[in-house]
């Protein structure tokens, strides 16, 4: 079958959505208009464990306006049935007033509803709680780690024994919160024994199967509504408790319910970044061959859920070694549970990785690029299967030159531009692109215009356009007659809208759907007598601006329009799916990254400051180049924060969130962002969808942390091990 003409994909095109919101007409959770909504407002417990000894809420149910205080004392018991999708980590999830345990500071004790935002506030401060409180355990450094995953090939304490050169470092990572703009948010409607929920999600389906589980309602019974996200990053990958306290509290007074989340309940409302201790022994011969590595590493987790993420994979198979050993544990705090960021486990793994690679180039006096050429593998070692792709040494040469890495000074501190001192340095990245099953569905109507439907979401990357783009070509379509719908549950199944997946897994199922209605619309023509397509190999027919022809004869052909009136059609129709990547797995398919930075450190206050950066990627084919670029600078800007602001700071004697806003939790603004260039390789990766793509969204964090850190060694010759990297620690 000929293929079809690219007109959409690969142009640089504007959002499709990028009006609505700019004019503030696309509605995010919390502003839909749902006729009789009231207000609620939870209170969160003030210690970090123990029990609560009473509630007294007079005060608030005599408050003018407030309908109803529920609690544990008076909230019907749940059926919480068994859930274990819906990235539920094993353990026992959190159930809200269920019973008197307080398992960490802010958890949800109480909420308040009222007939207004302000009613429900102060009615929420009105109520007195009491408890029987025990000391937490909220410090990674004093919890009591479970049994490790553990993961080796080869002797890695015979090879780093015999190690001519030997590397013993110990890095300490900060906790980061998400802190989207949008703030969590969910309106619960119930009509009857149905719910109709409007949430703040990355997985409708997610929210959907958790609520049903929760409330032990049939898969009908619920819809789950979210055509906008004001940004994510892995916040919304799982259903919050306060999406069932809003639920819970609509069906308990019988009317609408809004519960919107304060920026301090965000802390500890959802979830975080785990904070991180990662020892890494390192071995190698004298000119830079790694013989040997042991990563041990520790990661918080709440006391009532293992949180896991993907940490272990880039000690696994970024480098060639012959002897690995692995252990991976989990500390189980007094906390809320983690879950995943941008990068999610590869960041965290890249800065340690990274930085030691770069360690022990300064060790053994040759230049971080080579030190990684040298360790270049030829397959993936940890699962013995070729790379899809892998092009690194391609994004360090590109790089490389882009940036300017041959003037860089090797001998650290020896750079200054005045008082500052200037420092250049690179970092690998590598990411695993998520695959999951999905369907689509497409509809061409006889007006010639379509409609493409899809359970996904769009937290910011754009996936509004690009679907749209990848149906409009699909079809043989322009944009503007192409509508692609999303964050709806009754809409086909999709995964979650995270871990760089969407693209692959949805767009595939797009393109299936609208290659079959396409087909069927061949299929006529080349069947009907009245056509002047009849008889022609449905083979050499293409579609462009909604007109069928013969590929090597463009006059001869006729449009979507003329064709189905003809037929008496009103649609055609197809649904589309993705059934996830190769099982076995025949090939090992990753992202990759080499990125750069060039920062100047205040000599005298220790203050970064990150002058240039640069990202090459080996994503795959890049659908959209406007939205790649978007997603680059972005994941940059990301990784700036993780490597110079943002640390989560918990006061250990209560586990209270001490920075929970966004005037102490620091986060990049536009006086921290440097000059920033994305470079894409050109290519596709046709390992396991229809699209060639890798994904993008995640792999332009991972590596940044640790590029800037290298980059503030070569310019001070300080190496710092700790996230973030403070003034402070230079001084």
């Amino acid at each position: 079958m000929s293929p079809q003409p690219q007109a959409a994909v690969g142009a640089p095109l504007s959002r499709v959505d990028g009006r609505l919101k700019v004019t503030g007409k696309a509605l995010y959770a919390a502003e839909f208009d749902v006729d009789g909504a009231v207000h609620a407002v939870m209170v969160d417990a003030g210690i970090g464990r123990g029990r609560i000894t009473s509630i007294d809420t007079r005060d608030a149910e005599k408050h003018p306006g407030v309908l109803r205080v529920i609690s544990h004392r008076n909230a019907p018991k749940l059926p919480y049935r068994d859930n274990s999708g819906s990235n539920n980590p094993p353990g026992r999830r959190l159930r809200v007033f269920q019973d008197d345990r307080v398992l960490f500071h802010g958890q949800p004790v109480a909420v308040v509803v009222a007939t207004t935002l302000e009613a429900a506030q102060h009615g929420a401060s009105l109520v007195e709680v009491e408890y029987d409180a025990e000391q937490p355990s909220t410090d990674l450094n004093e919890g009591k780690p479970g049994e490790p995953t553990a993961y080796a090939r080869g002797d890695a304490d015979a090879g780093l024994r015999d190690a001519a050169v030997r590397l013993d470092l110990t890095y300490q990572l900060a906790r980061n919160h998400h802190n989207p703009m949008e703030p969590h948010a969910t309106i619960a409607r119930w009509d009857g024994n149905k719910l109709t929920v409007w949430d703040k999600s990355q997985w409708v389906m997610g929210t959907h199967d958790e609520i049903a589980a929760v409330f032990d309602l049939p898969a009908d019974a619920v819809r789950v509504i979210n055509p906008f996200v004001g940004g994510g990053f892995g916040s919304g990958l799982r259903c919050w408790p306060h999406t069932i306290v809003a639920a819970l509290a609509a069906r308990e007074t019988k009317r609408p319910v809004k519960l919107v989340l304060s920026r301090r309940q965000m802390y500890f409302g959802t979830g975080f970044r785990p904070s991180y201790e990662y020892r890494l022994r390192l071995g190698s011969d004298r000119r830079g061959r790694l013989s040997a590595a042991i990563h041990e590493i520790d990661a918080e987790t709440s006391s009532y859920e293992t949180f896991t993420e993907g940490v272990m994979a880039p000690g696994q198979m970024l480098y060639s070694m012959a002897n690995v050993s692995q252990a991976y544990r989990q500390v189980p705090l007094d906390v809320n549970t983690p879950i995943w960021m941008r990068g999610p486990g590869f960041a965290s793994a890249s800065f340690v990785i990274e930085s030691a690679m770069d360690e022990l180039a300064h060790k053994l006096g040759l230049d971080p690029i080579e030190l990684r050429r040298r360790n270049e593998p030829s397959e993936d070692e940890a699962k013995n299967l070729p790379f899809s792709t892998r092009r690194l040494r391609e994004c360090y040469t590109v790089g490389a030159r882009e940036f300017g890495w041959d003037r860089r000074n090797p001998r650290p501190r020896s750079t200054r531009d005045g008082n500052w001192l200037v420092g250049l340095g690179m970092a690998a990245g590598v990411y695993d692109p998520g695959r999951f099953p999905a369907e689509a569905r497409a509809r061409l109507d006889a007006d010639g215009t379509a409609v493409v439907e899809a359970a996904t979401s769009d937290m910011g990357p754009g996936t509004y356009t690009s679907q749209t783009q990848v149906a409009a070509d699909a079809l043989g379509l322009t944009m503007r007659t192409v509508t692609f719908r999303l964050g709806d549950s009754l809409y086909p199944q999709t995964g979650p809208h995270g871990g760089s997946s969407t693209m692959a897994s949805v767009g595939s199922s797009v393109v299936d759907a609208c290659n079959q209605v396409r087909q069927q619309a061949i299929k006529l023509a080349v069947e009907d007598e009245a056509s002047p397509l009849h008889g022609v190999p449905a083979g050499d027919i293409v579609v462009r601006n909604g007109r069928l022809h013969g590929k090597g004869n463009p006059a001869r052909g006729e449009t979507y329009r003329s064709l189905l009136a003809r037929h008496n059609r009103s649609h055609l129709e197809a649904r589309g799916n993705y059934t996830g990547p190769p099982t076995p797995e025949r090939e090992s398919y990753y992202a990759y990254n080499a990125t750069f930075a060039e920062v100047a450190v205040d000599a005298t206050l220790g203050l970064v400051r990150v002058r240039r950066m640069l990202g090459v990627y080996d994503a795959g084919r890049i659908i959209s180049p406007k939205l790649a670029e978007s997603q680059a600078f972005g994941g940059i800007v990301g990784g700036i924060g993780t490597a110079l602001l943002e640390h989560t700071v918990t006061d250990h004697r209560d586990g209270r969130i001490v920075n929970a806003n966004l005037a102490d939790y620091l986060v990049p603004v536009n006086a921290d962002v440097p000059e920033v260039r994305a470079i894409y390789l050109d290519g596709e990766d046709n390992a396991g969808n229809l699209l060639g793509v890798k994904g993008l969204g995640e792999v332009v964090q991972v590596g940044v942390a640790a590029a800037i850190g290298n980059a503030v060694f070569n310019a001070t010759g300080r190496r710092i091990r700790q996230l973030p990297i403070t003034a402070e620690a230079l001084l």
